[in-house]
Parts: structure tokens; sequence; C-alpha cells
């Protein structure tokens, strides 16, 4: 055979196919050209486009009736970093309207004696499973892990909330008002979690939070490959972790850059055929164009760095990592990079990658100038998120670390809603933000405080005297039927 023939006769095909690449296509199809631009743009079906319905199943939340109200003499940690002594909040129309040291309340307000008691926003919990893994715990309502393959970013964790959850109530009566409610951490990417508002409702959309933005539940280390290395599949091992993000975001940066290709082309008048939609590349490219946040289940820090890279390689940014228990090790870090650690105040040792865990956690974060966030990722702990930040701050002084209360306050206040995107809104007492407030008894910083009051976008959505705004639910068994105890 003449190897010399065949050589030229493959190179000239080669070329002939090259030069076929660059003829224009016929109208209609997805290349440029005259032809194309001729045909008028044809729009995409309804549900094609992932522009036309970014929030396909709206907030339908409305805020409760409220009054003129004023708390009155009482201390209040704002959650800006301050401390006010005697002083006064006043709501009016669901939205803080004016806070200071003895201010006068305005003619015909609700008035509330804050004597001897204190005043903190709305507790804010950046870390719940509330709904998704509801109680009573029932295979049939526990829906928070679709532990079907390593990348599930194409479910919502909205899809699965219960808003029946008895554990709502018991959060509401613990000062807690706003919460994030995510997938569980069994895949490398979970799905998107959703901001809610803890009031009663019939429907998840009803207890949605307008505006906020989605976040997307990631997971590195233990979790995604027990689940999966037990299958035999990848990934199995912190090497698989990794080449299966990196897998996602080359996927998703492609199905962004191809969407981009044809809005271009539609803006020039041409027809092209679109991508196909893809509900797993639509939540992972919003995450590329900064629509959509991260928040990043990680317990050791050397794995925090590798996702810190992973985030740079691929031009997006993680808000939070959550557990966190090697935060400490990677403080300058991640203060540097504004990621927040998603904490506990005192969990650690109950696997390998929770070892490492430190009580002085949240204070050496605090030291080094990083965003603390106190969370629950427990339908009990979220009760008491007050006393996870009295525990951390009492290890911070243990160590030589001082930490104020008006600072601590912000741990589960103003910081939490950073981190999932809505401190424009709430998570500290400024004029114009909404009125999500708590009157309680005492110190709240004290193991024996106890909410005395809650108001949510001004409303009062809990009070301890009055039986008839202390929720009961069918699926609490055991409890007395007298409620006016």
């Amino acid at each position: 055979m003449n190897w010399k023939i065949l050589g030229a006769s493959a190179l000239a095909l080669a070329l002939g196919a090259a030069g076929c690449a660059t003829t224009p296509p016929a109208s209609g199809t997805s290349g440029s050209g005259a032809a194309a631009s001729r045909t008028p743009h044809v729009p995409l079906a309804r549900g094609m486009d992932p522009t036309t319905t970014p929030d396909p199943f709206p907030s339908t939340y409305r805020p409760l009736p409220s009054r003129t109200t004023a708390i009155v003499g009482a201390t209040i940690l704002d959650g800006a970093g301050n401390q006010i002594e005697r002083g006064t909040v006043v709501m009016v129309d669901g939205r803080v309207s004016a806070i200071g040291a003895n201010l006068a309340p305005p003619a015909g307000a609700v008035i509330v004696d804050g004597a001897g008691r204190w005043v903190t926003p709305g507790i804010i919990d950046a870390h719940s499973h509330l709904g998704v893994y509801p109680s009573p715990s029932v295979p049939a309502l526990s829906d928070g892990n679709e532990l079907t393959n390593p990348n599930t970013a194409q479910v919502w964790a909205e899809h699965s909330l219960w808003p029946q959850d008895p554990g709502f109530n018991r959060a509401r009566e613990a000062g807690v008002t706003t919460m994030l409610i995510l997938p569980g951490s069994g895949n490398l990417i979970g799905g998107r979690s959703v901001t809610v508002r803890n009031v009663p409702s019939r429907t998840m959309q009803g207890m949605k939070f307008p505006g906020a933005p989605y976040g997307l539940k990631m997971a590195c280390g233990e979790n995604p490959s027990r689940v999966y290395g037990t299958r035999n599949t990848s990934p199995a091992t912190g090497m698989g972790n990794v080449a299966g993000y990196r897998a996602a975001w080359i996927a998703a940066a492609e199905y962004a850059r191809r969407w981009q290709i044809y809005r271009d082309r539609v803006g020039r008048n041409e027809n092209p055929d679109a991508p196909t939609r893809n509900l797993q590349l639509d939540t992972l490219a919003g995450v590329l164009d900064g629509s959509i946040t991260v928040q990043n289940h990680c317990y050791r820090a050397d794995e925090m760095a590798v996702m810190i890279d992973i985030a740079r390689e691929f031009g997006f940014r993680i808000h939070s990592f959550h557990h966190a228990v090697e935060s400490y090790k990677l403080a300058d870090v991640l203060a540097r990079e504004r990621i927040c650690s998603a904490i506990w105040a005192d969990w650690w040792g109950f696997k390998m990658e929770s070892f490492d865990g430190i009580e002085e956690n949240a204070a050496l974060l605090h030291q080094a100038g990083a965003c603390v966030v106190m969370h629950s990722d427990d339908a009990n702990g979220i009760q008491r998120l007050n006393q996870a930040s009295a525990i951390a701050m009492s290890a911070g002084e243990r160590a030589g670390i001082p930490i104020t209360r008006a600072q601590a306050i912000q741990w589960i206040t103003l910081n939490p809603a950073r981190s999932i995107g809505v401190e424009r809104e709430t998570g500290s007492l400024e004029v114009g933000k909404r009125a999500d407030v708590v009157l309680w008894d005492r110190d709240p910083f004290s193991v024996y405080a106890l909410a005395q009051q809650v108001w949510l976008d001004g409303a009062v959505v809990y009070d301890r005297s009055q039986p008839a705004t202390r929720a009961r639910s069918d699926f609490e068994l055991g409890l007395p039927g007298d409620v006016r105890r």
C-alpha cells in the first residue's frame, strides 16, 4: 500500500471537512450567516427558556396584620454592633421606623414595657432542615436527600418542604424568624435551598422569603464518598469528590456559553436553535452568574482550601462553609475571601472529619475578622441558638479573646442574613428594615432566657402570655390538652 498517497488523501479530506465547517448553514439552523438572519426569530415555547421564569414557584408570603408598636425602656442589642441602654424600638407598617435611647413613642402606638428586659433582632438559622426532615421522623416525610446521583443540582428543597412540621412552631417560640432550609449532604451537589419566613402557612410559597436568592448546597468530605463508595461508584474518595465537582462546573460553563451564543444571535435578529434546557445546569449556571449563593458543607480546613481553589478556577464565590469545625485553622484566608463559617458551638468528634473541632472556633474566627454564623442543623438546636452563641462567647473569653454581647448577637442575626443574602431586609434593627424583633425576659445569653414576645414584620407571632399564639400540631403526640398553662 502506498502510505504517501493515503496520507495525502487523508489530508485533503481533513481540509475539505474544515472547509465545510465554514459554509453558512441553511435558514433556520443553528449556524450564522445571511440566510439565518433573514428568518424572523421564533420565541421559545413556555418553560423552555430559563430566563423567562427564574422563579416559577413564586412567594405568596404576605405579612400578618400589624399595629404601630413601641418597645420602651429595654436593653437593645441591635445586631449592627450596638448595645443601647433604656432603648426604644418603634415598629410602623411592619418596618423599624425608629430606634435609640429615651425616644418618645409615637401617638397611638401600642406600648410594650421593656424595663429589665432585652430586645434583639429575630434569630436567623442559616442551616436548617425543618420541613424537609420534619417531625415526626418517618420515611414518608424524610425528603431532604435525593441520593440518586452525586450531582442533583436540579432538585429544590422547597419541593420537599412540609409546612406543617411542628418544628417551625418550636423555633418561633425561641425567637427564630427566618431560616435557610437546605437539602442534605449526601451528594457532592445536593440541590437548591430555600429561605423561609417562620409563619404558619398552608403552603411552602406562603413561607417563602420574597426576593431572597436561592442557594446551592454542596458537600465535601466523608458524606458523598461514603454514600457512593459503598455503591462501588464514584466518588469513593476525596480525589473522586474533586473530579466530580470539576466535571459539573465544566458542563455548567459550557451550557452557559451555549445559551449566551444563542442570545447574542437572537440579538442580531437571527433565528438560531436554542440549547435544550437542563434543570441541573440551570442551577449551576446561576451560581456562575452570581444569582445563586453557594452553601458548602465542609469540615476540614484542607478541604476548604481545595474548594476555594475550585471556586477560583471556575469563577464563582463560596458564601459559607457549613459545620466548618476546622475553620479556625484557616481563619485569615476565610476573612480575606469573605466566606462565612456556619458552625456549632461545641459539636465535635462524632466522626473523623469533625475530630479537630474546638470550642474556641468562633472566637478565633472573630478575632481574625472572619464572618461567624452559629447554625443548628438540628430541630432541637434551633431552639437554643442564643445559648450556642453564649457557649462560643464564653469559650473565647476563657481563651483571652474578649467578645461583647453586641458582637456575639450578630452570629445569630446579621451574619447569617449576610450569608443567605437577605441582610438588606433583616438581621438587624435598623430603620427601614423588616421589624423582626424578639423581646427576652432577661439577658439572651443566659441559659434561663426565654423569648417573651416575637414580632415578624411588626406582627406578633408569639406571646408567651397569650396561649392563642402558641401553635399546636396534631403531630405533637403526648402533649396535655390544656393549652392555658
